[in-house]
């Protein structure tokens, strides 16, 4: 919530009627007792209900209109600024020590007061507004403000009030869970021009409670900060860009950056009407969308996908890691209950098929009745070699051989799969029965038995039937 829509209710009501000015006591029975300032005057429960909750409407009202249902109206934002010192050592290197200090955006005009003793970096109404972009709540948004550099880059931002020594800040806006990433070039106009001509090599001191006037001239975003998918698929990776005047001549980038490496799959230049590659829709590009669509993603899709804008002198680029991920495909080669007759083995296998990435934990336990705290994992496990399909995906077993004794009748056996895609492992579980094999003997006996004397009453029964019949035909004629 804004610093200035605090909110207060106060324990005095004036009732508009009679205007007199009462001091409002809640009862805890029939009704609530009002003590006026002119007398003694008595309200019923009805007419001070409806003041109760005329004034919980208004509050809620308030904090609707002021609090963080519109992040549009946010006035001000608590962030980390990351400055730096440079210098040159002597070996003639660059050297750069980085040092977190305490800042705050403050949209607002100028002129204004700042609103905290820190430094203020005040963020005033232009074309671009990195509002406009934000999504979920305040208490979400993570704030960093960084020094930018042009480099030998020196020139005028096309706007009206730009100078050719304005200095450069970058600030990060971050959902906390992954929304989307906004990066806002923020343009500041110093009294006098940096006296060399690497503007990093001498940048202008900033006091712990310097306000900053600044003017937002770009801004770079994405939806997508991070993408997870599975083979096969073709995501949309998101990037966009606004700038604060006319489109200018700007240049479009997609890299792809893996085992420190960097290959270029598309590229654009308004300039000479360039185009390199594929996956962006060029047309787009003019309305500030620079999306990347992938093609049906495989094993070497995995990286890092860089989205750049160029808009001289400012370089706005946005780093979207993409991996891979299937889900195990679980199964056991026994049904729910499982009956062994004592004595003899019984192979148990469980299977994870078509996950990706390769690493893969397969487990067995098992429990006694009525289940334990801590069920025994069993150490007799047997694992196949790792299966590669043609999709990159694997499969695996985990099998071992059961011969149970009488007393580990009851017990539930459970295969228990992890991998990287699962929330939660998954379990797949079967009851054992243990028969004794004379009892087994006698089931088959009586089974064999009953099979036996319904082949022969289905083999006899005709055969007795047709001879009935030709014993009455002889009996007439």
């Amino acid at each position: 919530m804004n610093a200035s829509s605090s909110f207060k209710i106060n324990k005095n009501v004036t009732y508009l009627d009679t205007g007199v000015v009462c001091d409002v006591a809640l009862g805890d029975k029939t009704k609530e007792k009002v003590n006026c300032l002119h007398g003694g005057l008595e309200r019923s429960r009805s007419n001070i209900m409806f003041w109760t909750f005329d004034g919980l409407f208004l509050a809620l009202l308030c904090l609707g209109v002021n609090g963080s249902q519109s992040l549009y109206d946010l006035q001000w934002l608590p962030c980390s600024f990351v400055d730096e010192k440079v210098h040159i050592n002597e070996k003639g290197h660059i050297e750069t020590e980085y040092f977190t200090r305490e800042a705050v955006l403050h949209f607002g005009n100028v002129g204004d007061k700042p609103l905290h003793p820190t430094i203020i970096f005040l963020v005033t109404a232009s074309k671009v507004d990195m509002r406009h972009y934000l999504e979920g709540t305040e208490d979400k948004l993570l704030c960093e403000i960084r020094r930018y550099s042009t480099g030998r880059n020196v020139m005028r931002w096309p706007t009206a009030g730009a100078q050719d020594h304005d200095v450069w800040f970058t600030s990060t806006l971050r959902h906390s869970e992954g929304l989307f990433v906004i990066t806002t070039f923020l343009r500041h106009t110093t009294v006098a021009p940096a006296e060399v001509k690497e503007d990093f090599l001498q940048w202008n001191k900033i006091n712990d409670r310097d306000l900053l006037t600044t003017s937002a001239a770009m801004v770079i975003l994405t939806r997508t900060p991070s993408v997870e998918v599975g083979l096969l698929k073709e995501p949309n990776l998101d990037c966009r860009f606004a700038v604060d005047h006319k489109l200018p001549h700007v240049t479009v980038e997609w890299n792809l950056q893996k085992h420190g490496k960097r290959s270029t799959l598309f590229s654009y230049s308004s300039r000479t009407g360039k185009i390199e590659g594929r996956g962006v829709a060029v047309k787009a590009i003019a309305a500030g969308n620079v999306s990347f669509k992938l093609p049906p993603t495989r094993k070497d899709s995995e990286g890092t996908y860089i989205c750049s804008v160029m808009v001289p002198p400012l370089i706005g680029s946005l780093d979207i890691p993409l991996t891979l991920s299937e889900q195990p495909r679980v199964s056991i080669n026994v049904d729910s209950t499982l009956s062994v007759v004592l004595g003899t083995y019984q192979k148990l296998k469980c299977d994870a098929e078509r996950y990706y990435p390769l690493d893969v934990s397969i487990e067995w336990y098992r429990e006694p009745p009525g289940g334990s705290p801590i069920p025994s994992l069993l150490e007799n496990v047997l694992h196949s070699s790792h299966q590669l399909h043609k999709d990159g995906t694997h499969s695996l077993s985990a099998i071992f051989y059961l011969r149970p004794r009488m007393e580990d009748s009851g017990y539930t056996y459970t295969c228990r799969v992890s991998h990287q895609s699962l929330l939660t492992p998954i379990y797949k579980s079967f009851s054992l029965i243990v028969t004794d094999p004379d009892s087994t003997l006698w089931y088959i006996t009586e089974i064999g038995f009953i099979i036996a004397m319904v082949v022969i009453f289905c083999y006899l029964l005709p055969q007795y039937l047709s001879r009935r019949r030709s014993a009455k035909k002889r009996f007439f004629l």
